[in-house]
Formats: C-alpha cells, structure tokens, sequence
C-alpha cells in the first residue's frame, strides 16, 4: 500500500462501503461523493455487479480512491485491480489470497480479529489490516487491546460501526480510517435515494468538524 493513499484515507477517516446490484449506479453514487468532499469508496464483491460499478467509478471520476471489498479468492482481486481498484479488502487472513495479491502487485488490506493473524499480516511484512466484524468481535475495548502491542499496525476498522460510535475508533490513534455501511446501503441505492445519501455524508462532515473542533 503506498503511504500517499494510506495518507488520504487518514485525512477522510471514513470509507463508505458499498454493495451495487445495478453497476450503472456506480456513476451517481460517484458524483454524490465527489460532490461531497468524500472521494473514497471500497465496492463489495457481495453482488456481481462490483468489478463493472468499480470499472465505472473509475471511468468517470478517476480522482476517486476506490477498493474492492470482500475480495475471497485471487481472481477477484484480479477482476478489482483490472476494474481499477487501488487496493483490495478481504474480510478474513486466506493465505493463498494473499500470498497471490503480494506476488502479482496487488495491494491487500486482509481481515483480522485476533493477534495471531496480527502477527501472520506482520510476517508477509502487511501492516495496515482490517479489523473486522469490528463490533462483533469486541468493539473498540478489542481493538485497544488488540493494537497495544502492535505499534507498527494501523487499522480500518468496519462492522457495526455507525454515526453514533465511528468517533469512538478514530480516537484510536492507530486507526487510519472506518469502513461505513450505514452511508449508502443497498436499499437506499436501489431507491436511488441520493437525498438520504447526500445526508448521511454531511453528517459526517459535521461529526469530524466537530471531533477537531
């Protein structure tokens, strides 16, 4: 992972995680976000629609940091990184998905909620990792316990997180960034309902203003 794309994802602390049923949608959700001052999305690969909504995004809004969520097996990352995702995401250590990603260029973040797949991430020299299902595996009371001994780690941490506890874990300070679904859920894109959308990023914005105020 490069440092200047880790950096941005520092700076926007929230990545929205979406799941697209009709990749045409990818263009408005695009717009929405750069609009909106939040240019980042990780595409989940629940649907099959994620590789061409990613290759979309990409199209039309190239200043977008886009990623590729739920990536299990080597061909969906390639599918991601052909889409033109910069990084990928899975939501657990496979080995084979990793070792794969490493040896063909491809940026992985992997999933993680314990220490011995912290120091696996470690030995393939992989220190940003996903801490998820965030809430479920002990919210952020784990994840100050989990990162305590690991001072070269960060973290994205998704799963449960929402407006009301996501300042919670960006006070953390190895957090780079949370992963969102509550921004853009599946329903509110069927609907295509970009005034809800369009809510819950100036509800961000305003969450962050005030967190550094």
């Amino acid at each position: 992972m490069t440092q200047s794309i880790v950096d941005t994802l520092s700076s926007l602390k929230v990545i929205p995680v979406i799941q697209i049923n009709r990749a045409e949608d990818a263009i408005w959700l695009g717009e929405i976000l750069t609009q909106n001052q939040l240019p980042v999305a990780e595409i989940t690969f629940r649907t099959p629609a994620a590789a061409k909504a990613i290759k979309l995004m990409h199209e039309h809004f190239p200043e977008l940091i886009l990623c590729a969520g739920t990536v299990l097996t080597a061909q969906q990352a390639d599918m991601a990184k052909e889409a033109g995702a910069s990084f990928v995401i899975s939501p657990g250590y496979n080995p084979s998905t990793v070792d794969y990603c490493l040896n063909n260029g491809i940026n992985i973040v992997p999933g993680i909620n314990n220490p011995s797949q912290i120091e696996v991430a470690l030995e393939r020299g992989l220190t940003l990792v996903k801490f998820f299902p965030a809430e479920a595996s002990g919210g952020v009371k784990m994840l100050k316990a989990l990162a305590a001994p690991y001072a070269q780690v960060q973290f994205m941490p998704t799963g449960g997180i929402s407006l009301n506890n996501v300042s919670d874990y960006l006070a953390i300070p190895q957090v780079v960034a949370c992963g969102g679904s509550w921004i853009a859920t599946a329903d509110t894109i069927d609907k295509q309902d970009k005034q809800t959308i369009v809510k819950h990023i100036q509800n961000i914005h305003s969450l962050l203003k005030t967190d550094k105020g």
